[in-house]
């Protein structure tokens, strides 16, 4: 019988334009002298862009061959890109740690199922504050960010309770309800 992992997968999530990489940035700084805590960077097929987003690139033959070779702890398509948590996952959990990871609302089922010790922080903010901080990502024209806002939802699964922090405000305070939210799920640990 294979037991529950010690520690809790603790999944971010949003529409593009919260700050949800801001956000793990400040407190993987704020906690990076807390042994409790990883933050794991995803596996995309897309070239980094290290101002903008944190991830390891991948082509996307190599992804598929790490996928088949069962790399990944969970992989997932959105964007018209693939994306993925290392393995490495699994080892920290079981090494009872809180693993914060950013990902898509569209894995958030199929993680919960495979790691019972899910959190979910859905991350938010008003929808000027969003469209100001995808006009200055510089990937997308006018048109497409106004495509991007209309069609993207901060809706989870159904039966799924998030945290949810509002990061619409300054960056500060944003970080501090994140680092809250991060520390109250590794006391429950």
């Amino acid at each position: 019988m294979l037991s529950r992992p010690l520690g809790s997968l603790v999944l971010v999530v949003g529409p593009s334009g919260v700050g949800k990489d801001t956000l793990i940035g400040g407190a993987r700084q704020a906690l990076a002298n807390d042994k409790r805590f990883t933050f794991v960077r995803r596996i995309v097929t897309r070239p980094a862009a290290l101002d903008v987003e944190d991830h390891d690139s991948m082509d996307l033959q190599a992804f598929r061959e790490n996928e088949a070779a069962g790399r990944f702890a969970l992989a997932w398509d959105a964007h018209e890109l693939r994306y993925a948590l290392p393995i490495s996952v699994d080892t920290d959990l079981a090494l009872g740690r809180v693993v914060v990871a950013n990902v898509s609302r569209h894995v958030v089922a199929e993680a919960c199922r495979k790691y019972p010790s899910c959190a979910v922080i859905l991350i938010t903010a008003e929808i000027s504050c969003r469209a100001e901080r995808l006009r200055k990502r510089g990937r997308e024209n006018a048109d497409q960010i106004t495509s991007r806002l209309a069609r993207e939802s901060a809706a989870v699964p159904s039966g799924i309770e998030p945290i949810i922090i509002d990061n619409s405000g300054s960056l500060a305070i944003g970080v501090t309800a994140f680092v809250m939210a991060l520390r109250a799920i590794a006391a429950q640990d």
